[in-house]
């Protein structure tokens, strides 16, 4: 896997647009990599509802949960389904609107400066090993591409928006994480 340095794409995946995104502030490079997890309708797998909602084209009345975020003007700029499979919502040189109010290090508006990487899943059911390989490679292509990213800086949206935010969830693990990495 590798991000074309002048597309800033991911080589050979679906590239879905999102309209949810826009520059980030002159100069200011990716630094941190901050992992996320969705399902829609909540605790279902493989549907169109990240796709609709990260493209503005959410019904609110196909499901009873769509209601309150159909609204909603978000994105990420990756989503890894169950099955390792890869969607690209956002360029990584442009700004997905993911993380909402944050902060990380002292800095806010934690969007400006990370990637925001979605995994497919809850806060309480497994993930799969698919999505764990998957994962590390593509950290591993973004940390080559953007030098600007270390391996300590990979966090999920529970530490930059802890009152508001519990993803990835208890059953995300991330010692599996950094034993894939390493």
């Amino acid at each position: 896997m590798r991000v074309d340095p002048a597309s800033h794409l991911i080589a050979g995946v679906n590239f879905v647009v999102s309209p949810n995104a826009n520059e980030r502030p002159q100069g200011c490079q990716p630094s941190v990599i901050v992992l996320h997890n969705i399902s829609l309708p909540p605790g279902e797998f493989g549907g169109p509802g990240i796709e609709q909602l990260f493209t503005n084209q959410l019904s609110p009345d196909a499901h009873p949960d769509y209601a309150s975020i159909a609204k909603h003007r978000v994105s990420a700029h990756v989503l890894v389904r169950r099955d390792g499979s890869i969607v690209q919502f956002v360029p990584f040189h442009r700004r997905a609107w993911h993380a909402g109010v944050s902060s990380y290090d002292g800095r806010e508006n934690c969007n400006d400066f990370s990637i925001g990487i979605e995994l497919e899943g809850t806060d309480t059911l497994p993930y799969e090993s698919a999505q764990y390989q998957v994962l590390a490679t593509l950290i591993d292509a973004l940390r080559i591409a953007y030098p600007s990213l270390s391996k300590q800086r990979i966090v999920g949206h529970s530490e930059i928006a802890p009152v508001r935010k519990t993803d990835p969830g208890h059953a995300f693990d991330w010692n599996r994480l950094h034993q894939e990495l390493a």
